[in-house]
């Protein structure tokens, strides 16, 4: 499966940029557990966990649409979508003025992939079911 390998590969560091976000407000105002009641870290770990809801299942179902033999371009579509709305809907919600348009345009792309994923794979499977 390399172009979910290739997009896997791609969000990786956004994830590890979202996740080092978190543990530096966590220094800075000596949080260890939980948000300590601050709006920053609160909305730095919600940033990187909507990353971490959503993210692991859509590759998954863009793996097994790949496994299916979907077509090649439409698998870098939902990649290249992926990864442009979870940057989109990342950069929308870290502010502390939120910047409401980027976080629906990123949230919306990533449904919007997801659900395109889920289509892929179902009609994929369903060519090849044995009954």
């Amino acid at each position: 499966m390399p172009i979910t390998a290739l997009y896997a590969s791609l969000l990786a560091p956004l994830f590890l940029y979202l996740a080092f976000r978190v543990i530096r407000v966590r220094r800075t105002i000596r949080v260890a557990i939980g948000d300590g009641g601050n709006a920053g870290l609160l909305r730095a770990m919600r940033v990187h966990a909507n990353f971490a809801e959503y993210v692991p299942m859509t590759l998954v179902l863009i793996g097994l649409a790949e496994s299916l033999q979907t077509k090649h371009w439409l698998l870098h579509a939902m990649g290249l979508a992926l990864l442009a709305g979870r940057i989109v809907h990342a950069a929308g919600v870290s502010r502390t003025h939120e910047n409401f348009a980027l976080r629906v345009t990123g949230i919306a792309t990533t449904f919007t992939v997801l659900g395109v994923a889920a289509v892929a794979c179902l009609v994929g499977a369903l060519g090849r079911v044995v009954v």
